[in-house]
């Protein structure tokens, strides 16, 4: 038997279910698929998969674990074997999309997705996932928590300004409506208070949001909705990744010279990024010169003005990024300094 280099699971993670491939690599450096499963997305299934690869595993080398980034539903996964001092990987799924594409794949389902994954844990060096802080777990809960608040608040809003607006109002929707805004406004800055104290009690994510915020249009809330959706960019190699990351990469579709579709984002990233930079894209275009400039030029080139957005906002991101590498604030000569600017050409 041909000595094994390599083991990997590659894991195709759903919110039920997990669809599991064991592959390995050979001293020849050739990749043998060895079994396919599904297991449940829970407890229960994360102990019958580790059982599962036990007894496929060659016991005298270790076995690596790799699964995509796939919103909340790989976390309590990759929680699990973490405890169990097992090798993982997430990797981002822009980067098994693309290797996807380089395979002679006909049909994509959960258990060719798998293999995919498996095959390309396989022929790469994968950097190992790391817990994240607790600092920013808690920070993330805590951002989505309010950005559920603030959409509700905005739904309880409209439903009050529906009801004045009706020939005779009830008095009691009003209220009830009134008092369920007051209640959600409360929550919201009890959420504010406890990022704020978060905050303080690490000098360096301090110094790290105060620079961030030098960023024109960008605020406290921003700052920490990016670091705590990107584990402070623990998986973010480069600019082009975090695009990507955030949904904010462009997706084209051809089919030889015959037809050819719109360029446009591909909005298969993370919501929370692209949400949150919507509003400080909106706040630099308005209040800064150099963005409005930019703004007016796309605008000028192409004519959409929410086109023009998506591409401050995409900006903006990766200004946030350079000053984390850099560890410097803003340079309001940035701009004029990198006329090579990545636009979104949809």
């Amino acid at each position: 038997m041909k000595n094994i280099l390599k083991q990997v699971v590659g894991i195709d993670v759903a919110q039920k279910e997990l669809v599991v491939y064991f592959g390995v690599l050979n001293e020849e450096l050739s990749v043998s698929m060895i079994a396919y499963k599904t297991f449940r997305n829970q407890s229960e299934g994360f102990t019958n998969l580790v059982e599962w690869v036990d007894k496929l595993r060659d016991k005298s080398r270790p076995v690596l674990f790799v699964m995509e980034a796939t919103g909340v539903y790989h976390e309590s996964l990759a929680y699990f074997l973490d405890t169990q001092s097992f090798e993982i990987n997430i990797v981002l799924p822009n980067k098994i999309a693309n290797y996807f594409k380089t395979l002679d794949v006909k049909t994509v389902t959960d258990k060719t997705a798998a293999e995919t994954i498996c095959r390309f844990g396989l022929g790469r060096q994968l950097a190992l996932w790391k817990r994240p802080e607790q600092g920013f777990k808690t920070m993330k809960q805590l951002t989505r928590e309010r950005d559920q608040i603030v959409a509700e608040r905005t739904m309880a809003k409209n439903q009050l300004h529906a009801e004045l607006s009706e020939a005779q109002p009830h008095k009691k929707t009003i209220e009830r409506t009134k008092q369920r805004i007051d209640f959600l406004d409360t929550q919201e800055n009890e959420i504010r208070k406890e990022l704020e104290e978060l905050i303080k009690t690490d000098k360096g994510v301090k110094e790290l949001v105060k620079l961030v915020c030098t960023i024109p249009g960008v605020g406290l809330l921003t700052a920490i909705t990016v670091l705590a959706e990107t584990n402070k960019f623990e998986l973010i190699k480069n600019k082009r990744q975090l695009a990507s990351y955030a949904g904010l990469d462009v997706k084209e579709k051809e089919s030889g010279t015959s037809i050819k579709g719109q360029p446009k984002i591909s909005k298969r990233g993370n919501k929370y990024l692209r949400k949150a930079m919507h509003l400080p894209a909106l706040t630099a275009i308005r209040h800064d010169e150099r963005f409005k400039a930019i703004f007016d030029r796309l605008v000028a080139k192409h004519g959409v003005k929410m086109k023009a957005v998506v591409a401050i906002q995409r900006k903006l991101l990766e200004m946030i990024y350079t000053i984390y590498k850099t560890n410097s604030p803003y340079n309001k000569d940035y701009l004029k300094n990198n006329q090579a600017m990545t636009v979104i050409k949809n």
